[in-house]
């Protein structure tokens, strides 16, 4: 029985400057801090995505980009315009499309949407406050991927840099 793990990430902390369109907004310098602390957090789990999901605003490619600094290995990375614009309906239906040889997916996006995904596969764990900015929810299941409407929820972390 193979186990499959998603690992929901919402980005790093952005900057939102002035006359800069929300799908360019870049990371601020603790925005990418966080990003490799999340990246080495996933690593010191033994989480290591086969798959990467990503929105393609700049934000949540550069937060994968910090993250990748923690890997050990390098996963095929997808982006996908509905993770940017979609709603969990559109998230959910992505994760049913994994191909089953990919045991471990990483997932980046936005609120509310990550959140409310999160909360869809365990809603009796879900954290009200929903995901933090570099905040991850890893869920796991031993269904395919094309059965997933439930997935328990086995471990949350906020990515925050040490100071």
């Amino acid at each position: 029985m193979t186990i499959r793990t998603l690992a929901i990430l919402r980005h790093a902390k952005a900057d939102n400057p002035p006359g800069v369109a929300d799908l360019d907004r870049p990371l601020t310098p603790r925005g990418h801090a966080d990003a490799t602390a999340a990246g080495a957090w996933l690593a010191a789990k033994a989480i290591l995505p086969d798959l990467v999901i990503c929105s393609p605003a700049r934000r949540t490619r550069e937060t994968w980009h910090g993250v990748a600094l923690g890997l050990s290995a390098a996963p095929v990375v997808i982006y996908e315009r509905a993770v940017y614009t979609g709603d969990v309906d559109d998230l959910l239906g992505l994760v049913t499309e994994i191909d089953d040889t990919m045991p471990t997916v990483l997932l980046i996006g936005h609120n509310p949407t990550v959140s409310q995904l999160s909360a869809q596969l365990d809603p009796a764990h879900a954290d009200d406050d929903g995901l933090r900015t570099c905040g991850l929810a890893v869920h796991t299941s031993d269904a395919l991927w094309s059965s997933w409407s439930e997935a328990a929820l086995v471990g949350s972390h906020t990515a925050r840099a040490e100071a």
